[in-house]
C-alpha cells in the first residue's frame, strides 16, 4: 500500500451534510471536523451527533439538572424550614447527606464502563436512574408525617438516582469529546445551555408550586424530570457489546481502578484535580442562612414563595447569559486565564450580598427585590463562567477506555468539594450563631466566605495554561484499547500490530501505545506500513 504524499487532505462527508478531512502532514495523520456554513455550534451537535444523544443531554441537564435541580432547590428549603422545621446548620448538614451520592459517581462510572446490561453500557443505567427517581420522590410526597431520617433517604435516593443519570451523560461526552476534539466545548456548552434553560423553567414555577401544592407536592413533581430520563434511556442510540464474559468483571473493575491510579499519578491530572478540590470547597456554601433570612417575616426581608422563585428564575437568565458569553468569546482563552478572572469575579459578587445584609442597598436608594435579583443574576452568571471551563478541563484528562469512569472521579471529586463547602458552611453558621430568627452575625457569615473565595488564587499554578482546545494528557492514553488487544489478535489472515513504547511515569495499564507510532504487519507477508498516530507529540504544560 502506498502512503499517501505529504500534504494530501481527503474531505470525506459526515452524516448530516457536515464533513471531516482526514489528513497527512509531515509523516503525521489525523482527522478533524469541518462544520458546514450555518447553524451554530447547535447546529454542528446536531449534524455531527445523533439525535437521541442531544435528547439524553436534555433530558438529564435541563430536566433533571435545570428543571428538577431548580424546583428541589426552593421546594427542599421550605420542606426542611416549615415542615421538618429545623435550624439553618442543621439545613445544611442534611443538604450535605443527600449530596453523598454525588461523591461516589466513581463506583456509577465503574457500573456503566465495565458491567454492560443485556449488552448495553448506558441506556440500562438511565433507565434504572430514571425508575429510582420516580418512585423516591413518589414515596416522599405521598407520606405525610415523615421523620427527618425518612426524608433525609428520599431525597437522598432522589440524589442517586440523578447521579447515575448525570455520570451516564458525562460517560457519553467524555467519549465524544475524544472522538470530535473541537466539539469538546460545543457539547459543555450545550450541557450548560440545557441546564440554564431548564433552571429557567423550574424557577418560574418553583415558587407557584410552593405556594400552591406545599413543599411536599411540590418534590412530588421531581418524578416528571425522572421520568423523562427513563424515556432518554430507552430511545438513546448505542451498539449493544457482544460475547461480553460477565466472569471477567472482577477482572475489568480491577483493571479499571489501576488505570485510574495510574492516570492520577500523572502531573497532568492530579495538579487540576487539587485545585478544582480546593477552589470548591474554599468558597463556602451558606445559602441555607440567606434562604431563612430571606424568607423571615421579622427579622429577615419576608420574601414569599412566589418572589423566591421569581428571583431564582431571573437569576437563571444570568446563567444561560455566562454560557453564551462563555460559548461566544472566552472558550478559546487559556485555563489559567479563565479561572484568575472568575475566581475574583466570584468574590467580587459575593460582595453584592454583604451590602443586602447590612442594608446599605437602602442607604443608596435601592429597594430589596431589585437588588437581590441584581444580585442573583451576577452570581449565576459569574457561576458559570467559573464552572464551564472546569468541565471542559475535566472532560480533556479523561483516558480512553474509562471515560465514564474517570470522568465520574473528577466529577466527584469536584462534588466532595462542594459538599465540604456546604458542611464548613453550616459550621460557620453554627459558630456565628446564626439561627431561624437571629441573623445578627450573619454579614460576617458572608465577609469570611468571600475572602475565602481568594485563596484558590495561590494555587493557580497547578492549572495549565493550555487553551481549551488542546490536547492535555500524554497520547498514549488516547489510544483506543483495542490498539492494545491487537497484538493478540495476529493471525494468518489478519494484520496485528507491534506496539512499540517509551518509559513513561504515567502511562495507561491498558493501553501501551507509543506517541511516535505504530507499525502495522501484515501477517505472512513482507510489506510494511507505518502508520503515525495524530497528535504525534505530548502537549506542553507550561506551569
Amino acid at each position: 500500500m502506498e502512503p499517501p504524499e505529504d500534504g494530501d487532505l481527503q474531505l470525506q462527508d459526515a452524516a448530516g451534510g457536515a464533513g471531516s478531512v482526514s489528513y497527512t502532514q509531515g509523516g503525521s495523520s489525523g482527522e478533524c471536523c469541518v462544520a458546514s456554513p450555518g447553524g451554530g455550534w447547535l447546529g454542528r451537535l446536531s449534524r455531527e451527533l445523533h439525535w437521541s444523544f442531544l435528547l439524553a443531554v436534555v433530558a438529564v441537564y435541563g430536566g433533571c439538572q435545570g428543571v428538577g435541580d431548580a424546583l428541589n432547590g426552593v421546594a427542599s428549603g421550605y420542606y426542611w424550614k416549615d415542615v421538618q422545621r429545623v435550624q439553618p446548620s442543621a439545613a445544611q448538614f442534611y443538604r450535605g447527606i443527600t449530596g453523598a451520592p454525588w461523591v461516589v459517581k466513581p463506583l456509577w462510572g465503574l457500573l456503566t464502563d465495565v458491567v454492560p446490561v443485556a449488552g448495553y453500557r448506558r441506556r440500562p443505567y438511565l433507565v434504572v436512574a430514571g425508575v429510582i427517581g420516580v418512585a423516591s420522590m413518589l414515596t416522599l410526597s405521598l407520606h405525610h408525617g415523615l421523620g427527618i431520617m425518612a426524608a433525609v433517604l428520599a431525597l437522598t435516593a432522589q440524589s442517586t438516582g440523578a447521579a447515575i443519570a448525570d455520570v451516564t451523560v458525562d460517560a457519553l461526552v467524555a467519549q465524544k469529546s475524544i472522538r470530535h476534539p473541537p466539539l469538546a466545548s460545543d457539547m459543555q456548552s450545550m450541557c450548560g445551555f440545557s441546564s440554564s434553560v431548564g433552571a429557567l423553567i423550574g424557577f418560574s414555577i418553583s415558587g407557584l408550586l410552593v405556594y400552591s401544592m406545599g413543599s411536599q407536592g411540590a418534590l412530588g413533581l421531581l418524578a416528571i424530570p425522572s421520568a423523562l430520563v427513563l424515556s432518554a434511556g430507552i430511545l438513546l442510540k448505542e451498539s449493544p457489546a457482544t460475547d461480553f464474559d460477565y466472569t471477567q468483571v472482577h477482572k475489568e473493575f480491577y483493571r479499571a481502578v489501576q488505570s485510574m491510579g495510574t492516570t492520577l499519578k500523572c502531573p497532568e491530572v492530579w495538579r487540576p484535580c487539587l485545585y478544582m478540590y480546593v477552589s470548591l470547597n474554599l468558597s463556602l456554601d451558606i445559602q441555607g442562612g440567606m434562604f431563612y433570612w430571606y424568607t423571615d417575616p421579622v427579622s429577615g426581608l419576608a420574601f414569599s414563595e412566589g418572589f423566591i422563585g421569581l428571583i431564582y428564575s431571573i437569576g437563571s437568565v444570568g446563567s444561560i447569559l455566562g454560557v453564551l458569553l462563555y460559548q461566544s468569546a472566552l472558550k478559546d482563552y487559556p485555563f489559567r486565564s479563565m479561572l484568575l478572572w472568575s475566581q475574583l469575579l466570584s468574590s467580587l459578587a459575593g460582595m453584592l450580598d454583604l451590602v443586602l445584609v447590612t442594608r446599605l442597598n437602602l442607604k443608596m436608594g435601592i429597594p430589596d427585590y431589585f437588588f437581590v435579583v441584581i444580585d442573583n443574576t451576577i452570581s449565576q452568571m459569574v457561576s458559570q463562567l467559573k464552572w464551564l471551563p472546569l468541565l471542559v478541563l475535566s472532560s480533556k484528562l479523561c483516558p480512553s477506555g474509562i471515560e465514564g469512569t474517570f470522568y465520574a472521579l473528577l466529577m466527584s471529586i469536584q462534588n466532595a468539594g462542594v459538599l465540604m463547602s456546604a458542611w464548613w458552611g453550616g459550621l460557620l453558621l453554627h459558630m456565628l450563631n446564626v439561627t431561624r430568627t437571629e441573623f445578627s452575625n450573619l454579614w460576617i457569615a458572608v465577609l469570611i466566605r468571600n475572602i475565602s473565595r481568594l485563596v484558590p488564587l495561590t494555587l493557580l499554578f497547578l492549572i495549565p495554561q493550555s487553551d481549551h482546545g488542546s490536547t492535555l494528557l500524554p497520547v498514549e492514553m488516547l489510544e483506543e484499547s483495542e490498539s492494545a488487544e491487537a497484538v493478540k489478535a495476529g493471525s494468518d489472515n489478519t494484520g496485528f500490530s507491534v506496539l512499540v513504547t517509551e518509559d513513561s511515569s504515567c502511562l495507561s495499564s491498558n493501553v501501551v501505545v507509543q506517541n511516535e507510532g505504530t507499525k502495522e504487519f501484515d501477517a505472512g507477508t513482507t510489506d510494511v506500513e507505518l502508520i503515525p498516530l495524530m497528535n504525534k507529540s505530548r502537549p506542553t504544560i507550561d506551569t
